[in-house]
């Protein structure tokens, strides 16, 4: 007993020391911990991995060939040992012939897309920057039509995961959240996910799964970082003093839309069966005397001049599984209404910085299958396109309906399902 009173009367004499002692034993603790329970995570998927590995095939079937794309620059450099630590054995042990493709720089993943040779299946590991050049790079192709049948599985391992909120879910783990998106492509579901095409009169082409953003907010989204040393008024402090530069923050543009239109039917998976001679016969000599005239309606723009604080574009890929069960083919264009209000632009610009791809009641919502948006020649700022920086200028932006198809994991596809009905 009287050890225990010496200890204790040591405690209170060191009060500063044992008070920076029991803070450290806690946190190595609770640090310790989190690795520990980490591990078991690993483990558990691994072992789901191994049960698809261990399923037998025919002597004719060949293992499924997976092309991985990895950034190594995305989470600040950390991709590369995230990928190896969580997802690389999990592929490996599902009995995948896995081909690891590194990005060196900015643009590469797009001048590999258009070398790739075709593969079973194509993984993409990165962020939001990782995925919008795959893709772009996907459909550039000249053979883009057959390529892009191809599934693709995401790995999120950017600062920016957009697509995961739609395809997996979320998890303040980012083991979990990542561990849970390799399985799911082991588990072979897919949805099919619509794509911008976003044309300038002198570039290629460039593709996106969630949008483009021009205005005010994105302007001040791009410069909060600036101001990191302000902890959490760094976005009051970004949108004051862009305020302070340029007031109004009014951008004049002009958008030209078409309304929806219907969606295609989705096209057979195997081919119809071919009909006997007689009858092909016959359909090219009626086709030879009379020949179907084809009709084209002219499609119908209409024009809005906008002076905004920003213009949205947006698919409705949030929610893959609603856009499926859809008729109409459109994404949505919002405008955003401009208010002589300081608090309520900060609020909004808090909002819009934590979720880019939300509105207010005070935004305008147009529904369009395709648009042309025109810009002044100068001072048009730039576009954030899938979270991507982009020089601002005049484009023309069609949806191309169900061109993509996406590993998602059958929990998140329920969750969606439900929201649906």
């Amino acid at each position: 007993m009287a050890r225990v009173v010496k200890v204790f009367v040591t405690l209170r004499n060191h009060w500063k020391k044992s008070t920076v002692a029991a803070c450290a034993l806690s946190y190595g603790g609770h640090w310790l911990y989190g690795k520990h329970c980490d591990n078991l995570l690993r483990r558990d998927a691994c072992l789901a991995a191994r049960e698809f590995g261990r399923q037998q095939i025919s002597p004719q079937e060949q293992l499924k060939k997976a092309t991985v794309i990895l950034n190594p620059a995305a989470c600040r450099g950390k991709a590369n040992n995230l990928f190896e630590k969580n997802a690389a054995p999990i592929l490996h042990l599902a009995g995948m012939e896995v081909t690891l493709v590194k990005t060196d720089y900015e643009g590469q993943a797009k001048k590999l897309m258009e070398l790739m040779e075709q593969t079973d299946m194509l993984i993409v590991a990165g962020g939001d920057g990782t995925l919008q050049e795959v893709i772009t790079g996907l459909l550039r192709r000249a053979d883009h039509e057959s390529f892009s049948k191809t599934p693709i599985g995401f790995i999120p391992l950017g600062s920016h995961n957009s697509l995961s909120e739609s395809l997996h879910i979320l998890s303040d783990n980012q083991v979990k959240h990542i561990t849970s998106a390799t399985l799911s492509i082991l588990q072979g579901e897919t949805v099919p996910l619509d794509v911008l095409q976003i044309k300038g009169e002198k570039e290629q082409p460039v593709f996106a799964l969630i949008g483009l953003r021009w205005g005010a907010f994105r302007d001040v989204a791009s410069t909060i970082k600036k101001y990191w040393y302000l902890g959490p008024l760094k976005i009051k402090a970004a949108h004051w003093f862009s305020t302070l530069r340029e007031w109004p923050q009014v951008h004049e543009a002009s958008v030209s839309y078409i309304a929806p239109t219907l969606r295609p039917p989705d096209l057979p998976e195997q081919k119809p069966q071919r009909p006997n001679l007689m009858y092909r016969i016959a359909r090219r000599l009626k086709n030879y005397w009379y020949p179907p005239i084809p009709v084209e309606e002219p499609e119908r723009w209409d024009e809005r001049t906008l002076s905004t604080l920003e213009l949205s574009i947006q698919t409705q890929n949030k929610n893959p599984v609603q856009t499926v069960s859809t008729f109409y083919l459109f994404f949505n264009i919002y405008i955003y209404i401009y208010i002589f209000f300081f608090f309520y632009l900060v609020a909004t610009t808090t909002k819009k910085a934590a979720d880019s791809t939300a509105f207010t009641r005070q935004s305008l919502k147009l529904e369009a299958s395709a648009c042309r948006l025109n810009l002044p020649e100068e001072g048009a700022g730039f576009y954030n396109i899938d979270n991507e920086e982009y020089e601002a200028m005049s484009v023309e932006v069609r949806l191309l309906p169900r061109k993509l198809r996406f590993f998602c994991s059958a929990e998140r596809r329920e969750q969606l399902l439900t929201q649906v009905l």
